[in-house]
């Protein structure tokens, strides 16, 4: 088995997704720790362009016309070929909607390893040890790695996209499409994308996040206000994405998004563990809670032991005024 690690590039319309960068700092990270190489497999159609934008030690490409659009069961069985072929150290895939699934394929099928909601990744007394969520984020589990070739599966926003082109630039292998694709049980047949209607908040730099002290639906439009006096964009803890007043996009915490804004204003959010795992990050907190008590205090730079309505209406007067 080589040392290498292995990270699948998701892309979409012509461009690699940020996970997929971040998932190569990843990779860089724990390789620089052992020299090991980081390789990147790219599948697609037409897409030997990519290929040079990702930082990697070696690109391996695959191009067929059954790999255009990036779908479940292509990209399962063209990257199960692969690895059953050269086996990596692990095998790093983005935990998104098209990677839980292919992760647990490939892993049933080649029986290996599999560690999913992946939120951690780090040496530990000379072993690596991931951190996984279980149960939505309400418990996490640090899972040692063993010799064996591991496929893991990493949250969106978990990790830094700070990976380093290597010195001199990686190579690019291109590689014959898996006699496997012959006998797929699904074709795509067109790309279609909704209309956008939400933002991504682990991009943001400004996030207005409001939790159970807005005490109704009808008080979030005070918060929207806000946010867009101050540039920011809108989010909240998981009691309110749970009970449907915000879209599930929209949450920050160990079950939802992790996010690293310059400023981070909380209103009315007490600070739960599962929340501050999420947000604590952030280059500037500022918190407004009436319980002066309340955690969210602990990782703030400036708290406010107040009504959050009142210092939201005095605050919006004075950016409007």
């Amino acid at each position: 088995m080589a040392q290498r690690i292995a990270v699948l590039v998701e892309h979409l319309e012509g461009q690699p997704t940020d996970v997929t960068f971040e998932l190569l700092g990843l990779a860089r990270r724990i390789a620089n720790t052992n020299g090991a190489p980081v390789e990147a497999l790219l599948f697609g159609q037409g897409v030997r362009h990519l290929a040079e934008t990702i930082p990697a030690d070696r690109v391996v490409l695959v191009e067929d016309p059954r790999l255009r659009y990036l779908t479940p069961e292509a990209t399962a069985v063209t990257l199960a070929a692969l690895l059953r072929a050269d086996p990596p150290r692990l095998a790093l895939i983005p935990n998104t909607s098209l990677g839980m699934d292919v992760a647990a394929w490939v892993a049933a099928a080649l029986d290996w390893p599999l560690i999913a909601y992946c939120e951690g990744l780090e040496a530990r007394d000379g072993q690596l040890v991931a951190t996984a969520q279980l149960f939505g984020g309400k418990i996490l589990a640090d899972v040692r790695i063993d010799d064996r070739p591991t496929v893991i599966s990493a949250l969106a926003g978990a990790f830094a996209a700070d990976a380093m082109q290597p010195e001199p630039p990686g190579t690019i292998e291109r590689r014959d499409p898996p006699s496997e694709l012959a006998a797929l049980h699904t074709r795509s047949v067109v790309l279609e994308r909704p209309e956008a209607a939400d933002v991504d908040i682990t991009r943001a730099e400004k996030i207005v996040a409001v939790g159970r002290g807005i005490e109704s639906k009808d008080n979030l439009e005070l918060a929207e206000q806000l946010a867009q006096a101050l540039g920011a964009v809108l989010a909240a803890s998981r009691p309110l994405v749970d009970a449907g007043w915000l879209p599930r996009s929209r949450q920050v915490g160990k079950s939802g998004l992790k996010v690293k804004p310059k400023l981070y204003f909380a209103l009315g959010i007490s600070g739960a563990p599962e929340h501050l795992e999420g947000m604590k990050d952030a280059e500037l907190i500022i918190a407004v809670n009436k319980d002066p008590k309340a955690p969210i205090f602990s990782v703030a730079d400036y708290g406010v032991v107040a009504d959050l309505f009142e210092v939201a209406e005095a605050l919006l007067e004075r950016l409007e005024g």
